[in-house]
């Protein structure tokens, strides 16, 4: 039997849990966290667990700019941005071209009441995480990344954030290093040497290109080769979903097998199919929906000899 649970305090979550031999879970990893270690404190019973995402969308140098656009707003901006496989960290090959008609494509989105015509992208879900994107978009701008469109609400009234595009995301990262001397920026964004240390830009490592936002906040960042965006995309803790976009059917091969997560789309997002195993692991969960898969995580094998 398969029924949705929406619980608030941990003791009703466990008595829940306690009932059931077997549970699928659906939502942050924070709370995943939580079901697992009471999953294992009641009878000890299989879990899978569906949970957070920081997929990146990886666009080559030969692809159509225009359709990449498109494409990298769909994946990103669907639902405002509230789905676990958004393809929130947007990989563009050097492109100011790309930058630009993202910027345009995003200040030119619909906000609304998402029953009228025209609408694209509703509210979201509730004030608790409409404050906490304010927040992130805050951060970012006083850490230093580049604002490129939107980063305030919409009007006084209901959940409304305009879809938000950043770019230039990079905080400091630390590197063992040889001995030197030196002082830290206000931003990190030079190389800078302590006595056994070294601090260096590394875009990953500021929050908007490194958490689960679940809001209408993209970031756009730029890679020079196919080495390189394979080692940033990976060093994500979420490994859930990742999308390829570009004509190169070799080099978007290398990537799908390259990338570390549960799905690739190449030229396409957002696609599946009942039939077809969906799922994670490390942050962003274990164990598979749909698929044959799915089915036998429901199924208990009992031998009478």
């Amino acid at each position: 039997m398969w029924f949705p649970v929406l619980v608030q305090r941990p003791a009703v979550l466990f008595a829940v849990i306690c009932k059931w031999i077997r549970l699928l879970f659906s939502g942050s990893t924070q709370t995943g966290k939580t079901v697992l270690e009471l999953a294992a404190k009641s009878n000890i019973k299989p879990v899978t667990l569906e949970l957070g995402g920081k997929s990146p969308f990886i666009i080559g140098k030969d692809a159509d700019v225009d359709q990449a656009v498109e494409l990298a707003h769909f994946a990103m901006f669907f639902n405002q941005g509230q789905c676990c496989c958004a393809g929130s960290r947007t990989y563009v090959h050097d492109s100011d071209e790309f930058l630009e008609k993202a910027k345009a494509r995003a200040l030119n989105r619909g906000v609304g009441d998402p029953f009228k015509a025209g609408i694209e992208q509703g509210p979201q879900i509730d004030s608790e995480r409409f404050e906490k994107i304010l927040r992130y978009i805050r951060s970012s701008i006083e850490s230093g990344a580049t604002l490129e469109a939107g980063g305030e609400r919409i009007g006084s009234k209901g959940y409304y954030i305009q879809p938000t595009v950043f770019s230039n995301a990079k905080v400091c990262h630390l590197q063992l290093q040889t001995r030197s001397s030196g002082l830290q920026s206000k931003h990190c964004n030079n190389m800078i040497n302590d006595e056994k240390r070294t601090f260096t830009s590394r875009q990953e490592d500021m929050l908007i290109a490194k958490d689960e936002i679940f809001g209408s906040v993209q970031a756009i960042l730029k890679f020079k080769d196919i080495d390189e965006v394979i080692r940033r995309a990976n060093g994500s803790g979420y490994r859930l979903a990742a999308g390829v976009f570009m004509q190169d059917i070799d080099t978007a091969n290398t990537l799908s097998r390259a990338l570390k997560v549960g799905t690739v789309w190449v030229n396409c997002y957002n696609v599946f199919d009942a039939a077809v195993p969906f799922g994670e692991y490390k942050m962003s969960g274990q164990g598979r929906d749909k698929g044959i898969n799915a089915c036998l995580f429901w199924f208990i094998l009992y031998i009478d000899f």
